[in-house]
């Protein structure tokens, strides 16, 4: 498992509360998704709904080993929203969605145990 992954990784160093004000998280759901064969990691393209205030974003999550495309349409899954976006191969990703590694190392969406508004923000 990558040492930054691991379940006993030491804690990263101390940030000021007003540093992490500056990462905007935000709750979308998931409109789209497609396989992303070209990418180096198995991947998927999703399109994410974020509400009126942010509208519909792309990201390329390395989240093929554990969802299929038809899986995730209607979930709602948590994304950084304030990154610039990366061109990942040919395709653009706007936001990063947040999961958390298992002892495979695949990754598992991070997301509410119960529905909450498109855009709202972690705190």
């Amino acid at each position: 498992m990558h040492l930054l992954h691991a379940p006993d990784a030491p804690v990263a160093d101390q940030i000021a509360f007003e540093d992490f004000l500056k990462v905007d998280i935000r709750i979308g759901t998931v409109v789209g998704a497609e396989e992303f064969p070209e990418a180096r990691k198995p991947s998927l393209k999703l399109r994410i709904d974020f509400g009126p205030a942010i509208g519909v974003k792309r990201s390329c999550a390395q989240i093929a080993a554990l969802y299929k495309p038809d899986d995730l349409i209607g979930r709602q899954v948590a994304a950084v929203v304030n990154f610039p976006p990366r061109q990942i191969g040919k395709a653009l990703s706007e936001v990063l969605t947040i999961g958390f590694a298992d002892d495979q190392e695949r990754v598992v969406l991070f997301s509410p145990d119960v529905p909450v508004p498109n855009g709202a923000r972690l705190f």
